[in-house]
């Protein structure tokens, strides 16, 4: 018997397939095949890490059975529902088969492109998700609103994955910026209905009749911890004792800035912060032609752009010398927006008292207002 003839005599039982001990260097060291139920029939989709990264190749049946028959590998293990078939290939053409017994019990093929389990869930009763036109009023997602029902979630994950061994029984949560708010409501449902936690969340926006129709939804949905005032960020002080987590989802320019230093001065363990409309460093760099920076600054798209990174790259460096920890992660926003670079960062030890930024700064000549708020404004 041949490999090939095990295989189809184990089709419906197979773990695996691993082809292993490579003849020639170019290939994979490692291959793993697994079988894999589609609408249109059975595949095998074989994975192979290279630095880290794993790249996968689809295969019907007759195509697997002439890959295998070229394969130049000096082992090949079919691993089934209660025995793994091992054959060893030796130069000459020589091949030896070998059957072990293994506990794999009640092996089932693996639906393709299984159903991503999401922290909100369809037919949870989530009502912001309803007025924002993401579910009906059955809480049935509308396939239109998709992309941003999974937006949402990748905004609750970030947050998920930066709180879930958060220690407390409350939580409060200042939102700068906070604009109609309902990323807010959706936090709030996340934390009280999700996490369990007695919720304190307070936003703050400019605009009156933002806050007021805002403060009318949180009592409509019963949320009693959640509430709004019409306050200007760069003129907050002490707010709240023992806030915990501060949110600024884009806060236009050196708004972000100010959110930051709250944060920052008050020494708040969690930032979620999404910057927007990075005008102030475009509006004052300057360079010569022969600086580093001159190629980045010569066209009005490219010195945008440069200049909003550089932004953050510094609201990032800052964080790190004042004790934070700091990822800088891709967040896609629901217009769709360039705008899609959050600034996660979680408190975790105490100023260092090196100031990395003050030489690039100085060079280019540019205002940076969080800088600042931080370092030029100190007492």
């Amino acid at each position: 018997m041949n490999a090939w003839q095990d295989i189809e005599e184990n089709i419906q039982k197979i773990d695996k397939i691993v082809l292993s001990s490579p003849v020639d260097s170019s290939l994979a060291k490692k291959l793993e095949i697994r079988p894999i139920a589609t609408k249109s029939g059975l595949i095998f989709q074989a994975q192979h890490l290279q630095d880290n990264k794993a790249f996968h190749q689809n295969f019907t049946q007759q195509q697997l059975e002439s890959f295998l028959a070229q394969a130049s590998y000096g082992q090949l293990l079919i691993s089934t529902e209660g025995k793994d078939i091992t054959y060893f290939y030796y130069p000459g053409g020589k091949c030896k088969r070998k059957v072990t017994q293994n506990a794999k019990q009640n092996i089932t093929i693996s639906p393709h492109n299984r159903q991503k389990q999401y922290l909100l869930q369809e037919e949870e009763k989530i009502p912001a998700l309803v007025d924002l036109g993401v579910f009906d009023k059955g809480y049935k997602i509308i396939k239109s609103k998709y992309d941003k029902y999974k937006q949402i979630n990748r905004f609750v994950e970030i947050v998920d994955d930066q709180l879930k061994n958060f220690d407390k029984k409350e939580i409060t949560v200042l939102d700068f910026g906070c604009g109609k708010s309902y990323l807010t409501f959706i936090l709030y449902y996340y934390l009280s209905q999700k996490l369990g936690l007695k919720t304190t969340i307070r936003g703050y926006d400019l605009k009156q009749d933002v806050v007021e129709n805002c403060n009318k939804i949180a009592k409509k949905y019963n949320y009693a911890g959640l509430s709004f005032e019409a306050k200007d960020v760069a003129k907050q002080e002490d707010v709240f004792k023992n806030v915990d987590v501060v949110v600024t989802l884009h806060a236009c320019d050196t708004a972000t800035d100010y959110a930051l230093y709250y944060a920052l001065k008050h020494r708040v363990k969690y930032i979620f912060s999404v910057p927007c409309c990075q005008h102030q460093i475009n509006k004052t760099i300057s360079c010569a032609q022969t600086d580093d920076f001159a190629l980045c600054l010569n066209d009005g798209i490219i010195r945008e752009r440069f200049c909003a990174l550089l932004t953050d790259a510094i609201r990032a460096e800052i964080l790190r010398q004042q004790g934070y920890q700091v990822d800088l992660l891709e967040f896609v926003d629901f217009a769709h927006s360039p705008k899609n670079l959050m600034i996660r960062a979680k408190l975790c030890a105490k100023p260092r008292s090196t100031d990395g930024v003050a030489t690039i700064i100085e060079k280019y000549g540019f205002d940076q207002q969080l800088y600042t708020l931080v370092y030029k404004n100190k007492k």
